[in-house]
């Protein structure tokens, strides 16, 4: 019964889906917004190691049939059936309210562009919400854009090194450092699955290669001969899925990290044990022969949370120091946010 049901239903809904979906694609147009919202969409690919501009579908005809099934248009749809089931056209304003409800949904992500001194751009796919998929990690924080200012003024800093960014969301640090600041290699790292998805997205959105899902040594050297094959210009670039909690020593070294970085991720005392962890870990490295230098910028909303995390690094030996304010404001943020950045001395 359960499967006839379900059969019935998916028929329903797919009766006028091929007129409902040009019949919105017109209603777009008419309202003034961009035929590409239920059509087709261009976007840059890195494909081969060549820079490309393709088209793709933004919307298919299952895509819009999964969305009508979740969204609050069901109502509205079967009106729409109804109607065309007699052979009436529907009023204009059925098809407007639909396209409207289908159009609000599709606003959670929005596009949001930056402007290097290099003259280069990012491009950044991003949630309009503050939390999305029970995640903070889907927008850009002010944080973010501060320690990408000073790395860009400051590049001789990540200039041909190695650099480990932690919890990196969707990527505008490490893109604009990819970009600006020419580093050896690039390694973004997260841990929540969108985040990474999406992360992974603005990667291929702004030119970059990325070959291999799980980081390590070999694939790193590997990437490395193939950029030399291809004649690619750029930076390594890869992601890790870096868990705090149980990330291992050795996971850490095998990353090789010259410079490790970190925006906007003291902000819960939870949070800020698990990096305190981390620390430690990338301290031991020492005894690898390796000491790499660590800069962390956040936000400070909370004293309290601030003032934990200095008394926690004095807890496992790790000194620091604030780096002094930058003088440009190369991205637009809340310039009377209290952003600061600290050199963490191993």
């Amino acid at each position: 019964m359960y499967e006839d049901e379900r059969t019935k239903c998916e028929y329903r809904y797919s009766i006028s889906l091929k007129s409902c979906f040009e019949k919105l694609k017109i209603t777009n147009i008419k309202n003034g917004r961009a035929p590409t919202d239920f059509n087709r969409n261009k976007f840059v690919t890195q494909k081969n190691q060549t820079s490309q501009t393709r088209d793709e579908p933004a919307h298919s005809l299952g895509d819009l049939e999964q969305k009508l099934k979740n969204s609050d248009s069901l109502f509205l749809l079967d009106i729409l059936q109804k109607h065309e089931s007699t052979a009436a056209e529907p009023l204009d304003e059925l098809y407007e309210a639909l396209a409207d409800t289908l159009f609000k949904e599709e606003s959670t992500h929005c596009y949001k562009n930056y402007l290097l001194p290099t003259g280069e751009s990012i491009t950044l796919s991003e949630t309009v919400a503050i939390i999305s998929q029970g995640t903070t990690g889907l927008v850009t924080w002010d944080a973010a854009l501060y320690l990408a200012e000073w790395a860009i003024e400051n590049s001789t800093v990540l200039n041909n090194r190695t650099v480990l960014e932690l919890g990196s969301g969707i990527g505008l640090t490490g893109i604009a450092i990819s970009k600006a600041c020419n580093p050896k290699a690039y390694i973004f790292s997260d841990y929540h699955q969108c985040v990474l998805e999406q992360l992974k997205e603005n990667i291929y959105l702004n030119g970059f290669v990325l070959e291999s899902e799980d980081v390590n040594c070999t694939k790193m050297q590997s990437r490395d001969q193939t950029a030399k094959r291809v004649g690619f210009q750029g930076p390594k670039v890869a992601v890790a899925e870096l868990d705090w909690e149980s990330v291992t020593q050795e996971q850490l070294w095998e990353l090789h990290p010259d410079v490790v970085i970190a925006a906007d991720v003291v902000y819960d005392p939870e949070v800020t044990l698990c990096l305190i962890g981390v620390l430690q870990k990338l301290s031991a490295s020492k005894a690898k022969g390796k000491n790499p230098e660590i800069y962390i910028a956040f936000t400070i909303r909370n004293p309290d949370t601030y003032h934990l995390f200095q008394t926690e690094l004095g807890k496992v030996g790790i000194g620091w120091h604030v780096i002094p304010t930058q003088k440009k404001n190369l991205f637009p943020y809340d310039t009377h946010s209290d952003i600061t950045i600290l050199q963490l001395l191993l």
